[in-house]
């Protein structure tokens, strides 16, 4: 059996220390395998640096998916061409700095393989991310059946069209991006594990991770604003996945919702 912890979108640095915190009791709850988190919004609330990658590679993290925000922070993007365990959205241009796909191993020889895509409704130009999957699941499945889909997208339709394409091709679909959990974990008919939205880690009382006083600033005026990250109402969302080590399919699937203030 491998056992896999996926943490929704960390959100600046109370989502950091959220992650830190209380990995490792999470980790041995659950007796993971593998934990792994989507990291596009770790750095104030946008983008990713060396620096705080590191923190939750140190805390206890094997690697991380990303989104649509992955570049936006200038200072990542040597970085992003030497690290490897940080997926980039599969499909984006090939020179867009950025590992297209992970492979973890370990000791005891269980594999995992985890892709990142970005959706195409009322999100940024880019290929498709289907064609994107469907030419890069050969290679993944010579390494192993266990096989993680991030599908960073705002439609919920979209990334159900997805997870039903993949059904039984990959372990589990996870999506992220719009930082509200959805109830909606399942096992599909063929085996796959999906949810339309894992959540966020970070302060819930906010509106998606900033401050609520500044949106509403914005939506009220139409003027720009400079968004600040929340800090209070924090929460873990996660998600808990089984999978058959053999064939890949997913035995369980378990949400994790945690109010911590």
């Amino acid at each position: 059996m491998i056992r896999l912890l996926f943490w929704g979108d960390i959100f600046g640095r109370s989502g950091r220390d959220l992650v830190k915190e209380n990995i490792s009791a999470l980790r041995e709850e659950f007796q993971a395998d593998f934990c792994i988190a989507n990291c596009e919004n770790m750095a104030s609330g946008r983008g990713i640096t060396e620096r705080t990658v590191k923190e939750l590679f140190d805390a206890g993290i094997d690697a991380f998916t990303s989104g649509n925000h992955l570049w936006d922070k200038k200072e990542s993007l040597l970085y992003l061409k030497t690290e490897k365990r940080i997926t980039k959205p599969l499909n984006y241009p090939e020179a867009a700095a950025g590992s297209p796909w992970c492979i973890l191993e370990k000791d005891n020889g269980k594999k995992l393989a985890i892709i990142s895509v970005t959706g195409q409704v009322f999100m940024q130009p880019c290929n498709s991310p289907f064609t994107a999957i469907d030419n890069v699941l050969p290679k993944l499945l010579e390494e192993t059946n266990a096989i993680l889909v991030d599908f960073h997208a705002e439609a919920t339709g979209e990334k159900r069209t997805m997870a039903f394409y993949l059904d039984g091709r990959v372990s589990a679909l996870v999506g992220t991006h719009t930082h509200i959990q959805t109830a909606d974990e399942e096992i599909l008919p063929e085996g796959t594990a999906y949810i339309t939205d894992v959540g966020m880690n970070g302060p819930h009382d906010s509106i998606i991770g900033v401050k609520k006083n500044l949106i509403l600033q914005k939506n009220l005026t139409g003027m720009p604003v400079r968004f600040e990250p929340a800090t209070t109402g924090n929460q873990i969302n996660a998600v808990f996945i089984e999978l058959d080590e053999e064939t890949g399919k997913a035995q369980k699937i378990t949400r994790i919702r945690r109010k911590l203030d």
